[in-house]
């Protein structure tokens, strides 16, 4: 699942050395320069990596650093790096590229990503969930990414304008005291939209008892256990109900509203994630970045780690070994997730670059997403997004919104039928 990023425009550049060249290119897949119009390739022809904006910097120089094989990197628009893997000409196909963990599933089921086989003192460098939601299998799980960042939401809270809530009925009492303050005001600045965002939603769902996939004996997440509507859930969804009707939450408000009315003080109550950290630098509002207190149960986040693939065509183009040096030994060095820390704008994963990533707003957010849940990695991942968010849409829309024992019993089936 896509989450709303901030856009950088890359800056033409060609850099010309010994071991490297770097070429910026932005939009559509570019055809690689002097490449044959066959799949296959001498090893010794450059590694391609798609990066969004903001990872280039830092992947260059860690390409230059590396200096194992020339590396081209190509700026490539975020939302499309998955979707266009699957179409492009080999010709013109990427030898790595980065993305979610959420992708995992998708793209190794249809062999589009090989695994990878870092060493084993290289992955205790990892918190266990980083690598687990890289890694995907139904008989024997393999390492599908190289995670290098973390990401999830926080509940900001605006320190000039209400207290720190440190329970549930705190936050709500000043969430809803605020909104009666004064007309345009909101309670609780949760984007939605008519679209719907169970992303943003899901500290809400995990703290009334809900989860999306259970998981089998062997550990994998199962997709004939669908917990949208598991007796828990189903028994607290009264409480939706409830922050509907007092106005709590409503999903009319959409990402540009929820933002806008934190810099408008207008809310004092955001929830977001790092990729807004700039926007907060800038604020000047004083705030604070704390996980949703506990409702009946812990309120976690989704939690997103951010990876490297190395995708089929590094084979194709006779890379491979290259391409796999290249992400699963230097990419996961400390050193180089680090740099990539400070141009990404997210906590490292490596444990030990997190030790040295001294961001403020980021080390809040990371404190904001213990004991989080990884989004699934599984490909039915994709027949869950559209009824989730819906069954929040209906329910939280105010007059007129079906009730959430109907709304989330409707989409857990809508759902469980997709998978088939």
């Amino acid at each position: 699942m896509v989450r709303k990023r901030i856009s950088r425009v890359g800056t033409a550049l060609v850099a010309v050395g010994a071991l490297a060249l770097f070429v910026v290119a932005s939009g559509s897949p570019a055809t690689r320069a002097g490449a044959p119009t066959g799949a296959n390739r001498a090893a010794a022809d450059k590694l391609v990596i798609w990066v969004d904006s903001v990872q280039k910097p830092s992947i260059e120089k860690s390409a230059a650093a590396w200096g194992k094989a020339p590396v081209t990197v190509l700026v490539h628009p975020f939302g499309n790096i998955r979707d266009d893997l699957k179409s492009v000409k080999p010709e013109n196909a990427p030898d790595i590229i980065i993305g979610p963990h959420d992708w995992v599933g998708d793209l190794a089921t249809n062999g589009l990503i090989e695994p990878l086989y870092p060493k084993s003192g290289t992955k205790k460098q990892f918190p266990k969930y980083a690598l687990d939601a890289w890694s995907y299998g139904t008989a024997v799980k393999k390492l599908y990414g190289a995670p290098y960042a973390l990401e999830n939401v926080g509940l900001v809270v605006n320190t000039q304008l209400v207290k720190v809530p440190t329970t549930f009925a705190q936050l709500e009492s000043e969430a809803l005291a605020f909104k009666h303050k004064k007309s345009g005001n909101i309670a609780i600045a949760v984007p939605q939209g008519s679209g719907g965002d169970p992303y943003h939603m899901y500290s809400f769902f995990s703290g009334l008892g809900g989860y999306v996939f259970g998981r089998n004996k062997a550990g994998n997440l199962d997709p004939s256990n669908i917990g949208i509507a598991n007796p828990t859930f189903l028994k607290n969804s009264v409480l939706i109900d409830k922050w509907n009707k007092e106005g709590l939450i409503n999903s009319k408000v959409d990402y540009n509203t929820a933002k806008n009315a934190f810099l408008k003080k207008q809310a004092a109550f955001w929830i977001t994630g790092p990729w807004e950290s700039d926007t907060l630098k800038t604020s000047g509002i004083k705030f604070k970045i704390i996980q949703m207190p506990r409702i009946k149960f812990r309120a976690v986040p989704f939690l997103g780690v951010q990876g490297m693939m190395v995708t089929k065509y590094a084979t194709d183009h006779g890379v491979d070994a290259v391409a796999k040096d290249f992400v699963s030994s230097y990419m996961m060095t400390a050193g180089a997730q680090l740099d990539l820390a400070n141009d990404n704008g997210r906590t490292p994963a490596n444990l030990q670059a997190a030790a040295k990533y001294k961001d403020p707003i980021q080390s809040q957010f990371g404190k904001a997403g213990v004991g989080g849940v990884p989004m699934p990695n599984i490909p039915q991942m994709g027949s869950v997004w559209t009824d989730f968010g819906q069954a929040w849409v209906k329910s939280t829309q105010g007059a007129g919104a079906t009730k959430a024992r109907i709304a989330f019993t409707t989409a857990a089936r809508n759902i469980a039928n997709k998978i088939g």
